[in-house]
């Protein structure tokens, strides 16, 4: 059942294989956004410190414009973190279903507004940054802190950095022969392999779909990601609003 499942992945008791799938749509989607989202305001929105590097460059260039965008891009995905953060703690608290689904519910909100006002948000400027720039940072702050509540920082889904790292050591391990019969073997593991190969591909493809929708339609096209996070949020959602009900 379809509902059954959005509460296996997005429910409050979590597993290793729901943390996995979970993991690999939400690269998905942020892979799709990151790419297309550079389409639309010029910029990777999904990682710091690329962010960071280009603050630190453009203020010894005297390019005082960019890092004051730099600046406010590293502030929003900050705030992104922090709004997660006190929405999982609220619902942990009052021990709702929810807790991860909210703030999925919020993004997807955010990326269906980003689709179908991108375009007009792209005008409004704050702080000499466009507001769809503040969006994309803000959602992919919100969606990387997700991942790492609920996978305890084991998988991140924004950034491949530390990804390819980790799954470049356990290839090595993998390659490794060790001709010591004393010393114990190397071993790699491959479940992890699967996890990490399979975060690199989600992003990668959803990086590709991203591109070529915003390429060929547009703003419009980020509206079938918001439409899948709502759907897999909404259950968990709606079973604590019955149960709210049912209580009183």
């Amino acid at each position: 059942m379809p509902a059954n499942y959005a509460r296996y992945l997005i429910g409050r008791h979590r597993s290793v294989e729901a943390n996995r799938h979970l993991g690999w749509a939400l690269a998905f989607v942020a892979g799709a956004i990151n790419a297309g989202g550079f389409l639309a305001v010029r910029q990777y929105t999904s990682h710091v410190t690329g962010t960071v590097s280009s603050l630190a460059d453009n203020l010894a260039l005297g390019h005082r414009d960019l890092v004051v965008d730099a600046i406010v891009g590293v502030l929003s995905f900050l705030a992104g973190a922090i709004c997660c953060a006190v929405m999982v703690n609220f619902a942990r608290r009052r021990q709702l279903s929810s807790e991860f689904a909210l703030p999925l519910m919020l993004e997807a909100a955010l990326i269906l507004c980003f689709g179908l006002m991108g375009s007009r948000l792209s005008e409004f400027e704050g702080l000499l940054v466009p507001f769809t720039v503040v969006l994309l940072c803000f959602i992919m702050g919100l969606q990387n802190a997700v991942v790492t509540k609920l996978s305890n920082s084991v998988i991140r889904t924004t950034h491949m950095t530390g990804i390819v790292t980790d799954l470049g050591i356990e290839l090595g391990k993998a390659l490794y022969w060790n001709r010591d019969a004393q010393q114990p073997p190397v071993r790699a593991s491959l479940d992890r392999i699967t996890v990490l190969g399979g975060l690199l591909l989600a992003f990668t493809l959803g990086g590709v779909v991203g591109a070529y929708g915003f390429k060929f339609v547009g703003y419009v096209s980020t509206v079938p990601l918001a439409l899948m996070l709502a759907a897999l949020a909404l259950v968990p959602t709606w079973d604590d609003m019955r149960r709210l009900r049912g209580g009183r």
